[in-house]
């Protein structure tokens, strides 16, 4: 949807622990033609051959715990549609035992959106206070959708 040039709705796919199957992120990318693309991890390079795939797309990512050495940083926070989104892979924050490190980070930084991957368990729900949590689960079998419009942002998980 346009106006006077400008996107009215940003669609934004997520994907983390690739783990080089890229059949799905191709899939995904083709069927829903976001406006913007964010990989949470495992593996980066997964992220990057998709990437010069579509060069016109956008693509953010992080690094996970199985991308070896790196001098990208393992968080980022960045703002689409007025909107900020706390990313990582999730392994710092310790997730696999529990969200509430990772979610008092996205609170403490002003996000309306968090992001992460590591536990290969798709995750998606608005927490009292409106903060999102979003773990798409392996992209094998699942990726996160959101869709920002008018203000507002919406949270899916889809099957590969």
């Amino acid at each position: 949807m346009r106006r006077k040039g400008k996107v009215t709705l940003l669609n934004i796919l997520v994907f983390s622990d690739s783990h080089r199957s890229l059949s799905g992120m191709y899939t995904a990318i083709d069927r829903h033609q976001p406006h913007q693309v964010i990989h949470l991890g495992d593996l980066m390079s997964d992220a990057q051959q998709v990437a010069e795939h579509y060069p016109k797309l956008p693509f953010c990512m992080v690094p996970g715990n199985c991308d070896g050495w790196t001098t990208e940083s393992v968080k980022k926070q960045i703002s689409l549609k007025g909107k900020s989104i706390l990313l990582s892979h999730g392994h710092r924050w310790g997730v696999k035992n529990g969200y509430d490190t990772a979610i008092a980070d996205a609170r403490a930084t002003g996000a309306d959106i968090l992001l992460f991957g590591h536990t290969h368990r798709a995750l998606c729900e608005q927490l009292e206070g409106g903060l999102w949590l979003m773990n798409p689960g392996p992209s094998r079998s699942s990726y996160g959708f959101i869709q920002i419009q008018g203000g507002k942002i919406f949270c899916t998980l889809h099957s590969v």
